[in-house]
């Protein structure tokens, strides 16, 4: 009997403790399930806003975000294919097209700040004060100056393609020449023009943020054509059911709400705003 006895407990106490830790196991794997795919840019990711307001939307929701930090076009790209469960960039049109398509949910603004025509003091192309971004660009094109551009269908590449056309410039032609087409992000092209003492247009977050400035300095900015907004969508779980939809539009809530857009206007480098939200509730 003492040996059925001592069978009993060697066969009945792991049992019960694997019935006993299994909730636990579930829990675990249910909390490490509890994240968002983020597809977004890399001017959010490089100016340091998502180091900044993520930390705080996890906190309130226990709700972890993985930011993928592409440009504005590879980002609609991935949430086309499924690869993400929010979108949050910045060219307007195409996330309304996002939309119509059926592939996101319902755009909403989130914030903006301004796009900014950087360069080297010794300017080149004398651009330093210019009000017209357009007509900027248009002399930097005849004095034939180095210009470093993203070339990367991002949101920004999309709006200095803008004005270059607005100048009746098409700077595609002389790329590898004076034109350099870097295919990579705000921060890596930042750094090529101030290798190649280029000019290069970007957002205003990034350049604020940027370590490496040397002896640029913003020659270009106020002109209204500069605007930069940025947007946040679901990504259908219709077109894609694997999508998160009650946490991405946990997401997309609490950067909407009071909250987050106070999390987003207190985020400052050496005492200046980068981004200055402006989501309208409701809609």
């Amino acid at each position: 009997m003492a040996v059925i006895a001592f069978l009993h407990r060697r066969t009945i106490l792991p049992l019960l403790a694997t019935l006993l830790l299994a909730p636990v196991a579930a829990v675990g794997f249910a909390a490490q399930d509890d994240f968002i795919v983020v597809q977004s840019t890399t001017s959010t990711q490089n100016s340091g806003l998502f180091d900044h307001i993520l930390p705080k939307f996890t906190e309130k929701t226990g709700i972890e975000v993985r930011v993928v930090a592409v440009g504005t076009g590879q980002a609609l790209k991935n949430a086309r294919n499924g690869d993400g469960d929010v979108v949050l960039v910045h060219s307007k049109p195409d996330e309304e097209k996002f939309v119509a398509e059926g592939w996101g949910v319902k755009r909403h603004d989130v914030m903006y700040n301004d796009f900014i025509v950087v360069g080297p003091a010794s300017d080149p192309a004398g651009i330093a004060g210019l009000k017209d971004a357009d007509h900027a660009l248009k002399k930097i094109a005849e004095a034939e100056a180095p210009f470093a551009s993203r070339g990367d269908d991002s949101g920004t590449h999309k709006a200095e393609l803008s004005l270059w056309k607005q100048a009746g410039v098409d700077p595609t032609k002389a790329s590898g020449d004076w034109y350099l087409e870097t295919g990579s992000g705000m921060g890596a092209t930042l750094n090529t023009a101030v290798g190649k003492h280029a000019y290069t247009f970007t957002d205003r977050g990034t350049w604020l943020s940027f370590g490496n400035k040397s002896d640029f300095e913003v020659l270009v900015e106020g002109d209204p054509t500069l605007f930069n907004q940025y947007g946040v969508t679901l990504v259908s779980p219709e077109k894609h059911p694997r999508v998160k939809a009650k946490q991405g539009q946990a997401f997309v809530d609490w950067l909407t709400s009071a909250e987050g857009q106070k999390a987003i206007a207190s985020y400052k480098i050496d005492g200046k705003q980068l981004f200055f939200p402006n989501a309208r509730p409701g809609t």
